[in-house]
C-alpha cells in the first residue's frame, strides 16, 4: 500500500504514485486531510484515507508493506475506547520513502525505476446529472458535482455532510481541495477569504458546516468588504453532529438518544433557529435559503453570474442520528 500527502497530492506526484499502483499493484490512498489536493478531470484519482477508525482500518486490511511519501504512518484521530489507536495492520511494515516537502519528487524518481513504460491513469470528466425534489446531503454532492466551475479552489469544512461529496466531484473539472488539518472547526470561512485573496482569477467555493460557520462567520464581512469571489454553502442541519457522532465513537451515543433529551439540546443548533441569511445579508453578502435540488442549482448559477461573494443557505437532514 502506497500512502501519499504533502505536495505528493499534486498533479504530478499523484501521476507518479499512480504508475507505481499500477506497475506494481500497489494499492494508492492519500492522508485523511489532505492541505491541498489537485483532483477532477486529467488528473489521477486517489482515494483518501477515511476519518472513521473502523472504515480506515478496513481499508487498510491485509497491506504487508506500507510505502508512506508525504505522509505519516496512519493513527486514529481520536482515542477510542476497545478500537486500535495505531492503525498500521499487525505484521506490516512500514517503509518510509519522503516527508511532506520532496514527496512528488520522490515518487516520480520511483515511478521512473518501477514504471518506466506505465502511463497514469487519469478521472475522466464525468459529472452527475443535476438531481431535483427536496434537498439531500446527497442532492449537494451532486449539484456540487454538476456544477463546480473548472479551475474551482474547494474550502471543505463541511465535516459530517462532508461525507459524500468525493464520488460525485471526482469527475469535475479540473481543481484543488482543502481540507482542515486540525480538530478544531471554524476553519473554513477565514480559508476561503484568503484562498480568494492569494488567487483572485479563481472561484473559491466554502462547503461550510452550519456549526462551524458561527466560530468565523465575520468572515463573510471580509470577503463582502474586499468583494471576493467566494461562494459558501453552509450544510444547515441544525445540529452539531460530528459531536453525535463522536459520542456515538465512544460508546456514549445514550448521552444524545432516547431519554436525554437536555444532553441532546446541547448538540442543538435551533432554539433560536440560525438565520444565515440574514447574518450574510448584515455583513454585505448577498444570500438565500434553499430547501430543494432545483434551489441550490439556481442559486449556484447566480453566485456564478455576480460578482463578489454569495451565501447558500442549504437546509439539510443530519446524517448523524
Amino acid at each position: 500500500m502506497l500512502l501519499v500527502g504533502g505536495d505528493a497530492l499534486l498533479a504530478g506526484g499523484l501521476a507518479a504514485a499512480g504508475r507505481i499502483a499500477a506497475a506494481t499493484g500497489a494499492r494508492l490512498f492519500a492522508e485523511t486531510f489532505p492541505t491541498r489536493l489537485e483532483r477532477g478531470a486529467g488528473v489521477t484519482p486517489v482515494e483518501r484515507l477515511a476519518y472513521l477508525t473502523d472504515m480506515a482500518v478496513q481499508q487498510l486490511d491485509g497491506a504487508r508493506h506500507l510505502v508512506l511519501a508525504g505522509a505519516r504512518s496512519p493513527v486514529g484521530f481520536f482515542a477510542y475506547p476497545d478500537k486500535p489507536s495505531d492503525l498500521v495492520p499487525e505484521g506490516c511494515a512500514v517503509h518510509p520513502l519522503a516527508a511532506r516537502t520532496g514527496a512528488a519528487a520522490a515518487l516520480e524518481e520511483l515511478a521512473a525505476l518501477v514504471a518506466p513504460d506505465t502511463a497514469p491513469v487519469l478521472a475522466p470528466l464525468a459529472r452527475p446529472a443535476l438531481p431535483s425534489g427536496p434537498l439531500t446531503v446527497q442532492g449537494v454532492a451532486e449539484v456540487v458535482g454538476a456544477l463546480l466551475p473548472e479551475g474551482a479552489i474547494v474550502v471543505d469544512e463541511s465535516v459530517t455532510s462532508g461525507f459524500l461529496l468525493p464520488p460525485p466531484t471526482a469527475g469535475a473539472p479540473r481543481h484543488d481541495w482543502l481540507t482542515v488539518t486540525g480538530g478544531a472547526i471554524g476553519w473554513g470561512l477565514p480559508a476561503a477569504t484568503g484562498a480568494a485573496v492569494a488567487c483572485p482569477d479563481r472561484p473559491v467555493w466554502c462547503l461550510e458546516a452550519d456549526g462551524s460557520a458561527m466560530y468565523t462567520i465575520s468572515a463573510l464581512w471580509t470577503q463582502a468588504r474586499e468583494g471576493l469571489d467566494v461562494t459558501t454553502i453552509v450544510f444547515d442541519n441544525s445540529a452539531y453532529a460530528i459531536l453525535r457522532l463522536e459520542l456515538q465513537q465512544v460508546g456514549a451515543a445514550g448521552f444524545v438518544q432516547g431519554d436525554g433529551a437536555r444532553a441532546r439540546a446541547l448538540l442543538d443548533l435551533g432554539r433560536p433557529e440560525i438565520d444565515f441569511v440574514a447574518l450574510a445579508n448584515g455583513m454585505g453578502v448577498p444570500a438565500v435559503r434553499v430547501t430543494t435540488a432545483e434551489e441550490l442549482a439556481a442559486a449556484l448559477r447566480r453566485a456564478a453570474a455576480e460578482p463578489g461573494p454569495f451565501l447558500v443557505d442549504a437546509v439539510v437532514p443530519s446524517l448523524v442520528p
